[in-house]
C-alpha cells in the first residue's frame, strides 16, 4: 500500500527541483509546503533527523525567499555566484559540528535505526540550504551527495516514491550545476 504523503511530497519535490533548476524564486513557496508535509512522512518512517530537518527547511524557505528577493544592498534579486573561498572552512566546521550534534540527539533521544546517515544528510543539508539561499553555484555539489545518500536511506526505509525522487534529484543537480554556471556567465 502506498503512502499518500510519499506521493504528494514527491510531486511537490519535482516542482521544487524544476523551479530550483530554473533559478526561480517561486521554489521557496513550494519549499514551505513540501517540508511541512515531510515532517509527518519522515516521522512515520522513523527518520527523526529528516523530520527535524523538514522543520528547519520550512522556516529556512522563508529566509531563502527574502535572501533571493532582497539579498543585495541594491535591494534587487541576488545574483548567482561562486562560493567565496573564505566560506569553505567555516562551512566544513559547521557541517562536522552539526553532524555530531544531530547524531548525538538521534542516538540519545530516538530509536533511529540509521542515526549516522540520517545525521549526515541533515548536517550537509544545513550547509546546502545555506548555499542555495546565498545562490552559490556550489550548492549543487552538496545536494548531489545528500541526494545519493537519501535515495539509499529511503529505499531502506520503504519510502519508494521519495527514493525515486532523490535518485532523479541527483541527475537534476548535475544538470542544475551546469545550468546555473551558464546563467552566471551570461550575467557577468
Amino acid at each position: 500500500m502506498f503512502d499518500w504523503l510519499d506521493i504528494l511530497t514527491t510531486i511537490l519535490g519535482l516542482i521544487y527541483i524544476w523551479l530550483e533548476y530554473r533559478a526561480s524564486i517561486w521554489l521557496w513557496l513550494v519549499g514551505v509546503v513540501m517540508p511541512a508535509l515531510d515532517i509527518v512522512l519522515y516521522w512515520k518512517h522513523g527518520l527523526y533527523g529528516d523530520s527535524g530537518m523538514a522543520c528547519y527547511y520550512t522556516l529556512a524557505a522563508i529566509y531563502g525567499f527574502i535572501a533571493w528577493k532582497w539579498g543585495t544592498t541594491e535591494k534587487k534579486e541576488l545574483p548567482i555566484t561562486h562560493m567565496p573561498m573564505k566560506n569553505y572552512l567555516p562551512a566544513a566546521i559547521f557541517f562536522f559540528a552539526a553532524w555530531a550534534v544531530t547524531y548525538y540527539i538521534l542516538i540519545t533521544w530516538t530509536n533511529s535505526t540509521v542515526p549516522l546517515l540520517d545525521a549526515f544528510t541533515n548536517a550537509l543539508s544545513f550547509v546546502g540550504l545555506w548555499a542555495l539561499a546565498r545562490k552559490y553555484i556550489e550548492q549543487w555539489f552538496f545536494w548531489i551527495v545528500v541526494d545519493v545518500v537519501c535515495c539509499i536511506l529511503y529505499i531502506q526505509k520503504d519510502i519508494p516514491f521519495k527514493a525515486g525522487l532523490y535518485g532523479l534529484y541527483v541527475i537534476i543537480a548535475i544538470a542544475g550545476y551546469f545550468k546555473w554556471k551558464k546563467i552566471s556567465t551570461q550575467l557577468s
